[in-house]
């Protein structure tokens, strides 16, 4: 580990290259140090490869002055001092849930998206047809040969490789370091039409508009990281078993009363994979006799589960409120089929933020249909825990509505906290039951503990620390009582959300920013502005975009295959490169591709300035601005910025 001495050592040094570069001696350098002096973090700060002082990723433009003090690191997560780029995601009280009605594109649009589709399929059999016959050996493994059936099916593996693999430049692109603000591409070419990627031994920083990092937990230095250090010295980097069979530590249960608090439920469950918690968890709820009601666009794990479970299924269109009221009276009095006798039970399965169209679950309209028609409720908040409300506890938390109305809240940590894993919060009888009934507690691996404290840092971050007020036990309460960042409360007059000092780990470091929930309440306030600026800005140039104001992703319409791949490589080699994700079919409906930005309190307002100048272009030059309705040039957008966000409605 370094000294603090050869840190400084090394800062000055940076220093004098960025004046070398044009940096100004009047300002301070244009780094920030980390929170505390580790070898992770200096490799991070001081990263030789990183020494472009002018595209603002690894430093900003404008070195700050030396009133501002910044506790990160800014390509991990940028430094933006402006309160003015600051908004509370709430949803107004007294005002009925409104998303963006989705758009069609005009008639041309879909035409030649359909033409292009048609004409890919049958170049790619007219190449199958040839290739089969003249080049045999390339096609060996989609035939029967020498006795074997053929591993692949022929016709099942066709989009693959006639679609997919013309495009695949734009998936699966490795990458190194942190995936925070910015993120390090290792750069790579195809000799052979993306059937083999060669690595060039180079890398390319760019702006990560990519990752699901929604409050800019994921960095390599600071409070979380440090803790996340000191747990591997005490219990290493796995548990060694499953949740009922030795694999629970006591930050197991440290993170499952963190968790319940934080949702402001009696109980929860943590479970070491996102997918299988779903997965898992509604084979237990549910079962033969018994229904779902399921949105029709609900996440694969959850289709995974209602069908291990062997209850009956039945869709309805997506958030259409009226479509599901019409299903309930028609399961409720129609009863199982071919019996009529009634259900078991009804189980509506739903989810807050839909993370390929960016609407939110009209919550208010579905807790009334609960209570007249008295079916449970299933919420999968794995995109809005976090990412949503004033205190960031999701979907219910935007709307105002007591957490303990909803019978089964389920989330992961891998959007909104930097971590892995997921969980099931409500109430302590259900939470029993799935301990033992759900097949996660009896098969699968335990969450590792720099996984659990990471989730027990992250959320007593967003959370607040409520100190006790008699003479703490741990050098680290001992440190912050003497520092006095935060006033002591008695133990009785605990805020209601925030984190007791005794739930969490004695020998986690506290920092003061973690106690007073100053830290979490700046990352909130911060990914609610740029998701609104972000989401109002496409609109206002004329894109089409899905979904809500206040969601952290957007997806905007390419509609063309082949538009995809363009966007896709145009934003990664501009002088400032941008990574976004680009969705097609199966993941979407077929003439409905799309690119998918997914926002992070670490972005700042110059980042998402950039990314609506690259935009901007490249739909011109792609023929992208579909919508109708008023258009604002681009630089205007960006001076009325404040303006545009803190409107009630989008004119």
């Amino acid at each position: 580990m370094p000294t603090a001495a050869s840190y400084l050592s090394a800062v000055s040094e940076a220093d004098a290259r960025a004046r070398k570069h044009g940096g100004t001696p009047a300002s301070t350098p244009a780094l920030s140090m980390s929170s505390s002096v580790t070898s992770s973090s200096e490799d991070t700060v001081l990263e030789e490869n990183a020494d472009d002082f002018t595209d603002g990723l690894s430093y900003p433009r404008v070195p700050p002055t030396s009133s501002d003090v910044f506790t990160t690191v800014h390509a991990e997560f940028g430094h933006c001092a402006n309160e003015d780029y600051r908004y509370t995601s709430q949803h107004r009280k007294g005002t009925p849930y409104k998303s963006i009605p989705e758009r069609d594109p005009p008639y041309y649009v879909l035409l030649t998206t359909y033409i292009s589709y048609i004409l890919v399929i049958c170049l790619g059999h007219l190449r199958d047809f040839v290739g089969k016959r003249f080049r045999a050996m390339n096609y060996r493994h989609l035939l029967p040969w020498n006795g074997y059936a053929a591993l692949n099916s022929d016709f099942d593996s066709f989009y693959t490789r006639r679609l997919k693999l013309r495009i695949d430049d734009c998936f699966s692109h490795p990458v190194t370091g942190v995936p925070g603000r910015t993120i390090l591409l290792l750069d790579r070419y195809s000799p052979d039409y993306n059937k083999t990627m060669v690595p060039t031994g180079t890398r390319t920083r760019a702006l990560n508009i990519s990752s699901y990092n929604y409050l800019g937990f994921a960095q390599g230095s600071g409070p979380c990281a440090d803790a996340v250090e000191r747990s591997i010295e005490r219990y290493g980097v796995a548990a060694g078993g499953t949740r009922l069979e030795g694999g629970t530590l006591d930050l197991h249960v440290q993170a499952e009363a963190l968790v319940a608090r934080f949702m402001g439920t009696e109980d929860a469950l943590i479970s070491s994979m996102g997918f299988a918690t779903n997965s898992t968890v509604i084979p237990a709820l549910v079962s033969k006799g018994c229904l779902v009601i399921s949105d029709e666009l609900n996440h694969a794990s959850i289709r995974f589960g209602v069908r291990l479970s062997g209850a009956n299924v039945r869709m309805f269109k997506h958030n259409d409120m009226k479509a599901l009221e019409r299903l309930l009276r028609e399961v409720i009095s129609q009863g199982q089929p071919k019996t009529h006798r009634p259900w078991k039970k009804i189980l509506l399965i739903v989810e807050g933020l839909y993370s390929m169209e960016g609407t939110l679950a009209n919550l208010p309209i579905i807790m009334e249909l609960k209570k007249k028609y008295k079916f449970y409720l299933f919420v999968d908040e794995a995109h809005s825990v976090g990412a949503l409300g004033p205190r960031g506890r999701g979907v219910t938390d935007y709307f105002g509505i007591n957490p303990r109305s909803v019978d089964i809240l389920m989330g992961t940590f891998t959007k909104s906290f930097g971590a892995a894993g997921g969980y099931i919060a409500g109430n302590k009888d259900i939470i029993d039951r799935l301990r033992i009934q759900g097949h996660s507690g009896t098969y699968a691996e335990s969450m590792t503990p720099p996984v659990l404290t990471q989730v027990i840092a992250s959320m007593a971050s967003i959370m607040g620390v409520t100190l006790p007020a008699e003479k703490p036990s741990s050098p680290s309460l001992a440190l912050l009582r003497s520092s006095e960042p935060a006033a002591l409360v008695a133990e009785s007059e605990l805020i209601p959300g925030t984190a007791p000092a005794h739930a969490l780990p004695p020998w986690m470091t506290l920092a003061p920013a973690m106690v007073d929930g100053s830290d979490g309440r700046n990352r909130l306030r911060r990914l609610a502005f740029n998701s609104r600026y972000l989401n109002r800005a496409l609109r206002k140039l004329g894109f089409i975009t899905y979904g809500h104001d206040d969601s952290p992703v957007i997806p905007l319409l390419l509609f063309h295959p082949g538009k995809m791949a363009v966007f896709s490589r145009m934003m990664r080699t501009r002088a400032t490169p941008i990574v976004v994700v680009v969705v097609a079919y199966p993941a979407t409906p077929l003439v409905t591709s799309r690119v998918r930005f997914c926002l992070s309190a670490a972005h700042t307002k110059e980042d998402i300035d950039t990314l609506l100048r690259a935009c901007d272009e490249i739909g011109d030059l792609l023929d992208l601005k579909q919508a109708p309705g008023e258009r604002w040039p681009v630089e205007e957008i960006i001076s009325r910025a404040v303006e545009l966000v803190r409107m009630p409605e989008a004119p």
